[in-house]
C-alpha cells in the first residue's frame, strides 16, 4: 500500500465537544472521536439536556468535559450483546461495574465499585455528554420508543428520572398532596412526576418564571420560600394536618426545614436537591412525629419501562417544560440562559 494510502487509512478523525474558556466564555473544541471496545459502545448523541454544569461557567471555571444528561443512536459496537447499531438510546448516567449488589438489583446509581473503560477502549476515554459521540458501557444504555423524540427520551435522565425514583419511594397516588420545593429544572420535573400521578401538588420557588411555569405543569398553587409564614399557608392549605409527601430538590438547608416542618405526623419526605446541613432532632422529628426520611439520586433501572410511560403520556407538559433549544456551537448562550433561571429543561443539539 502506498505510504500516502496508508496515512489515509490511519487519519484520525475529530468531533466537537463543548467548552468553556472562563470569563463567561463559551464554545466547542475538536477531539479526536471515540473508539468502541469490549461493551463499551459509541453513541452519537442526538439531544443533551442541560443540567447543573452552567454553574461552573457563572464560576469562570475552564474545561472540556461536561454534561451527564444525553439520548442518541449507538454507531460502533466492539462485539455482539445487547445494543447493535442503530439503535435509539437512553445514555443513563453515571458508571457501574454491573456485577456488585447494587448493580444487580437496580441500582447502578450507587454502584460499589465502578469500572475502568481505559482498559477496554483504544485512546482517550469519553464519557461527557456534551459532545457528538460518547462511549458508554451497553448495560447502561435504554431503548427509546421508535414514536419518542430524542429530547423526550432525554427526560428520562436528571429531567424526570430523580424526582420519578421518590415518588416510586413514597407511592404517591391520588389521595396524596405533595410538596415539590426548588423548582429548577429537576423540581419542575418533580411537578410533572407528582400530578401524573393524580397527586394534589404545592410548589415551592421564588423565581417568578420557573413558579408561573410549574402552575403550567400541574401545581395548584405556589408558595414563595421568602414568605416568613410560609409554614402557615401551608397549614392553611392542609386544614392544618401537613403536607403529606413532600421532595425538595433545591438543596437548600432550609428548604430541607420546610420539608420536616410542614410534613403531617407520619408523612414522608426525600431528598433530592444536594446541599448543605440542616437541624434535625432525632426525637421530635423523627421519633414523636413518625416521619420517614429518605434520600433520593436517581431511579432503580427496573422501573425504566414505567418512567417511558409517563413521559410519553405526558408529551404535551413534556414540551412545555423544555423551553429551550441550542446548537452546541451556542453553548454559551445556552448557559447564560440557564444562568438568568427564565427556563424550564433546556436541550443542546450537538449537530444543529
Amino acid at each position: 500500500m502506498p505510504i500516502s494510502q496508508e496515512l489515509e487509512c490511519w487519519q484520525e478523525t475529530y468531533m466537537k465537544v463543548a467548552a468553556m474558556f472562563g470569563e463567561g466564555k463559551g464554545g466547542v473544541v475538536d477531539k479526536p472521536d471515540p473508539k468502541a471496545g469490549g461493551d463499551v459502545v459509541v453513541v452519537k448523541i442526538r439531544a443533551v439536556p442541560m443540567c447543573t454544569e452552567y454553574k461552573g461557567f457563572k464560576a469562570g471555571n475552564t474545561g472540556d468535559h461536561f454534561g451527564h444528561e444525553a439520548a442518541g443512536e449507538v454507531v460502533e459496537v466492539a462485539q455482539p450483546g445487547r445494543v447493535k447499531v442503530g439503535d435509539r438510546v437512553v445514555v443513563q448516567p453515571q458508571n457501574s461495574c454491573g456485577k456488585c449488589n447494587m448493580c444487580v438489583i437496580g441500582e447502578h446509581i450507587h454502584c460499589m465499585r465502578g469500572r475502568n473503560i481505559r482498559e477496554m477502549v483504544e485512546g482517550d476515554v469519553w464519557g461527557s455528554t456534551y459532545a457528538q459521540y460518547m462511549h458508554k458501557m451497553e448495560d447502561l444504555l435504554f431503548p427509546i420508543p421508535d414514536d419518542m423524540s430524542f429530547a423526550h427520551g432525554g427526560m428520562a435522565c436528571c429531567g424526570l428520572g430523580p424526582t420519578f425514583g421518590a415518588m416510586e419511594q413514597m407511592e404517591v397516588d391520588a389521595l396524596d398532596t405533595v410538596m415539590v420545593s426548588g423548582l429548577g429544572p429537576v423540581g419542575l420535573g418533580g411537578i410533572i412526576n407528582a400530578s401524573y400521578r393524580g397527586a394534589r401538588v404545592i410548589g415551592v420557588e421564588s423565581h417568578p418564571y420557573r413558579a408561573e411555569l410549574a402552575k403550567k405543569l400541574g401545581a395548584e398553587v405556589v408558595l414563595n420560600p421568602s414568605d416568613e409564614d410560609i409554614l402557615d399557608q401551608l397549614r392553611e392549605l392542609t386544614n392544618g394536618i401537613g403536607i403529606d409527601k413532600a421532595v425538595d430538590c433545591s438543596g437548600a438547608s432550609a428548604a430541607h426545614r420546610l420539608m420536616v416542618d410542614a410534613a403531617r405526623r407520619k408523612g414522608q419526605v426525600t431528598f433530592v436537591g444536594e446541599g448543605g446541613e440542616f437541624p434535625l432532632a432525632a426525637s421530635r422529628d423523627m421519633i414523636r412525629k413518625g416521619l420517614v426520611l429518605r434520600g433520593n439520586w436517581h431511579y432503580n433501572l427496573g422501573f425504566y419501562p414505567k418512567l417511558m410511560k409517563v413521559i410519553k403520556e405526558s408529551k404535551d407538559k413534556i414540551d412545555t417544560y423544555i423551553t429551550h433549544t441550542f446548537p452546541m456551537t451556542e453553548v454559551q448562550k445556552a448557559w447564560e440562559l440557564q444562568a438568568t433561571g427564565e427556563c424550564g429543561k433546556v436541550v443542546l443539539d450537538p449537530w444543529a
